[in-house]
């Protein structure tokens, strides 16, 4: 019965509003990075040799877009602590630019080189990140994990598609 009425009172303590704003905005930054993604899938990108690991193109939208909601959430739980985790916020927004920079520079400016070196610096934040959040809330920290492995892959695929297209 005790159990029951702590559960209850946790959902009570959800500030809907600073949740739905976390995940909007960094949906957000999904949606800035494919203003520069959309238009360059079917001319540029097409025509670029990729690995054989590289996913079909249909792929990528709903894993961003369920990555992008996780981070929401993991934004949200270090967010709602308050004050003494502004450091944080601004660290993780920090971050949200430099992932929104990285289709920008990437498909936009179609520097597959500069992208590769932006994507090792997000890489290391996200890590960063990750085991500062642990420390505040592990289950925000768990919520950045699928993030760091599918950044990892994309990584190694920047990577490829750079040196197959020098």
């Amino acid at each position: 019965m005790m159990k029951t009425f702590n559960t209850l009172k946790v959902v009570k303590k959800i500030n809907y509003p600073l949740l739905i704003f976390s995940i909007a905005l960094c949906e957000s930054a999904g949606i800035i990075g494919s203003l520069f993604t959309f238009s360059a899938i079917s001319t540029w990108y097409a025509f670029l040799v990729k690995p054989s690991f590289s996913p079909p193109n249909y792929l990528f939208g709903p894993v961003w877009v369920i990555l992008y909601l996780l981070m929401g959430i993991s934004l949200y739980l270090i967010w709602q602590k308050g004050k003494k985790t502004f450091g944080l916020v601004k660290l993780f927004l920090i971050h949200l630019v430099l992932n929104s920079l990285w289709s920008i520079i990437f498909f936009g400016f179609k520097n597959l080189g500069l992208a590769f070196v932006e994507i090792l610096i997000l890489w290391g934040i996200i890590l960063v990140l990750a085991f500062k959040f642990y420390k505040v809330n592990k289950t925000a920290a768990y919520l950045l994990i699928p993030y760091q492995l599918w950044v990892s892959f994309a990584t190694i695929l920047n990577l490829s598609v750079w040196l197959l297209n020098r």
